[in-house]
């Protein structure tokens, strides 16, 4: 029990004061919440002293509501995604069954087709669907949703727009897969050697534009500046991940090499962020968002996906054993394909030149051998570049935390998204 402490009323606040070791002094108003309770380092100990001591009923009605949130557990976000998955999944195959119908046909090529729906359930539904079902975390749709709750209550009308960014991103992972000739994604065969590089790269490419009939089915259920600005959007980001893939090809052909870590960021904001951009972006849009916050959302996303991508990086060189078959990729994969990934970038800039010149010509080789591999991964090691990698996507989830706290205050599932973020740079898979 706390001692020392008392309760009373002054003007118009109300104040509690903990002894000096604890909390020091607190203004209670009705923004409590968001300008003092949100900086303690022990929210959660303040919030369970003040249940233990009982003192809910002394407090105003709101900050015992305050209390009972700060009581609660945190969200479980992988409980959360897993659930999730299955609305999505099923939201997806309203607009990719599984078996091809006639009136399937007919809502996505036009009525009056006579194709041959075994022909396109091999080529179409089932490759991509094989896909779907390995896995796959499904975070930017559920980030769509999160969005889309905490600013509107257009749910109903907007929820079908979430398989746009997913199918468009497991396309562009069947793609990649291509050009980088992987072996493994999500711990199986890499569509391309189960179907044959031709429905692989079809299959992939149709998933860029088939989330489009959305739009198609949902004429009428928004005003026309509100779809020309979502589908504009879609266009432009389409554009950027595309660009973004070419400036990582070339990079990892050797045709050019990164002018330094800021080209590499930029390169992830368009590659790895275009996706989370129009997750958050169509969200906003639809929720009726206005455009300065729009394009600050925007930012926080561009923060979390580059955050992402260096640790999807940082687990493809650290990670082992059980935990490695769970990622899903072969081991020192972005080795084997030269990327110059963040942690490459700074031991070039660190390493003595034989340490420089070794770990370069490993890369220019896209050596399948793992010695060579792992002789590559411990000069990253050496200077420190995976702790550096750890340190810099942690510093831009801060970021990004820190800016969706204030864009978010007062609304719904602002601890869901946070609890999202951080996620996403802890994760081993």
């Amino acid at each position: 029990m706390l001692k020392g402490g008392w309760w009373g009323a002054k003007s118009r606040s109300h104040f509690y004061k903990f002894p000096q070791r604890s909390f020091g002094k607190f203004v209670i108003t009705s923004r409590f919440l968001d300008e003092t309770l949100l900086s303690l380092q022990n929210k959660e100990r303040f919030a369970k002293l003040f249940v233990k001591q009982k003192r809910c009923a002394k407090m105003t009605h709101k900050l015992t509501i305050l209390c009972v949130i700060y009581s609660m557990p945190k969200p479980n976000i992988e409980k959360l995604l897993l659930e999730k998955r299955k609305v999505i999944d099923k939201l997806i195959e309203q607009y990719l069954p599984r078996r091809m119908s006639k009136k399937y046909l007919d809502f996505l090529i036009g009525k009056d087709t006579n194709y041959n729906q075994k022909v396109l359930k091999l080529t179409i539904a089932d490759p991509l669907w094989n896909f779907l079902d390995r896995g796959g975390k499904r975070w930017r749709p559920v980030l769509f949703l999160l969005i889309l709750e905490a600013f509107g209550n257009t749910m109903r009308k907007a929820k079908d727009f979430l398989i746009i960014p997913e199918l468009i991103h497991n396309g562009t992972l069947i793609a990649d897969d291509l050009e980088d000739s992987s072996e493994l994604r999500r711990g199986e065969r890499c569509l391309h050697h189960l179907f044959g590089q031709d429905v692989a790269l079809n299959a992939g490419n149709l998933a860029y534009f088939l989330p489009l009939k959305v739009f198609f089915k949902k004429q009428g259920s928004f005003p026309p500046e509100v779809f020309q600005k979502a589908y504009q959007t879609y266009i432009q980001e389409m554009i950027n991940v595309s660009v973004g893939q070419a400036i990582d090809i070339g990079w990892h052909r050797d045709l050019a090499q990164p002018r330094g870590e800021e080209e590499y960021l930029e390169m992830c904001r368009q590659k790895s962020g275009a996706m989370v951009r129009l997750s958050v972006k169509l969200a906003a849009i639809f929720a009726g968002v206005e455009d300065k916050i729009i394009e600050k959302l925007a930012q926080v996303s561009d923060k979390m996906a580059v955050a992402f991508q260096i640790q999807d990086d940082i687990l493809d060189v650290d990670l082992k054993g059980k935990k490695r078959a769970k990622f899903g990729k072969t081991f020192g994969n972005d080795i084997k394909e030269g990327k110059k990934t963040l942690m490459v970038i700074y031991t070039l800039r660190k390493a003595n030149p034989k340490d420089k010149k070794r770990l370069l010509r490993i890369l220019q080789k896209h050596t399948s051998n793992f010695n060579e591999a792992q002789e590559a991964i411990e000069i990253l090691k050496n200077y420190g570049a995976i702790d550096y990698a750890k340190n810099k996507a942690s510093d831009l989830m801060k970021e990004a935390q820190k800016e969706i706290d204030t864009l978010l205050i007062g609304r719904k599932n602002r601890q869901k998204i946070q609890a999202l973020m951080q996620f996403l740079i802890t994760r081993n898979y």
